[in-house]
């Protein structure tokens, strides 16, 4: 029989652990809310850029924002890999990494991790690959300058996320990162006023402004698809604690009860010796 001591210390650490997943869940409920709605405004962002683009456009072909670039594109494709920075974020990264090696082939592809847990992960599984950035800790004005110039060095990118289904389901998913920007600007609806050559002066140059707005939807996509990851990774979370904070409770009840019933056997016990001495003492 276990000393009452013992799950009396047992209990109030079940009890801590019951509180302290009960303040992740809703820390992680929090986050979901806050980046839900600056991925709302990034999509109406995209939509005015859009707009502008889709009347300067010189030729029907998507440039990566590099045509007045002269560095020589590299003949591979770019895998980009977000994950999560920590390992607090349940199997979400673990199920990215195996979903994105499906398709890698060392000869054919490069591949960036965002995220130090995805990084982590390849590393141990011996899977080379080319840089490795921090995941974002803001949610507004995330940097995405830096993998866009990574992404203009090669000759097409596939971006490998986690989507938010609901709080209890996550999913992987694969974007091409163009084609993405491409079939975005596909669903805006045309614009009224006209923006051409004939109505406005660019400088330097037209080619130049559409280089810089490719430029500037890659990294509204990528932005939003960073807290599309980071929405299912604290969706995962939310989802870990929850049922972290369910065996935590499932404990606590256990060791509540099996400290109870210690402590009605120590009062029985006592109450024997008692009684016992009451009878010697008698005879």
């Amino acid at each position: 029989m276990r000393q009452t001591t013992e799950l009396g210390e047992e209990e109030v650490t079940m009890a801590t652990m019951v509180e302290l997943t009960s303040a992740f869940e809703g820390i992680a409920s929090m986050r979901i809310s806050q980046i839900r709605d600056q991925v709302l405004h990034s999509q109406l962002f995209f939509q005015d850029l859009w707009s502008i683009y889709s009347q300067l456009r010189v030729d029907e072909l998507f440039h990566f924002g590099r045509i007045q670039s002269t560095g020589q594109v590299l003949n591979k494709d770019l895998m980009i890999l977000i994950t999560a920075e920590g390992s607090f974020s349940g199997d979400i990264d673990q199920r990215l990494i195996n979903f994105a090696l499906k398709d890698y082939n060392p000869d054919k592809n490069a591949i960036i991790v965002v995220g130090r847990h995805g990084a982590a992960q390849l590393a141990q599984r011996g899977i080379r690959f080319e840089r490795n950035f921090k995941t974002p800790e803001r949610y507004l004005n995330i940097n995405t300058t830096p993998l866009i110039n990574e992404v203009k060095k090669y000759h097409s990118t596939i971006v490998y996320y986690q989507q938010y289904q609901s709080l209890m389901t996550q999913a992987i998913k694969k974007i091409q990162l163009s084609s993405a920007v491409i079939e975005r600007g596909g669903q805006m609806d045309k614009p009224g006023e006209v923006i051409d050559e004939l109505t406005y002066i660019f400088e330097p140059s037209t080619y130049a402004v559409v280089d810089h707005l490719e430029s500037s939807m890659m990294q509204i996509m990528l932005s939003e698809v960073i807290l599309e990851s980071k929405l299912a990774q604290y969706a995962s979370r939310f989802k870990a604690m929850s049922l972290a904070r369910e065996r935590a409770q499932a404990s606590h009840t256990e060791v509540n009860f099996l400290y109870n019933r210690a402590l009605r056997q120590e009062k029985d016990e006592r109450l024997k010796e008692i009684i016992n001495g009451l009878r010697k003492a008698d005879a």
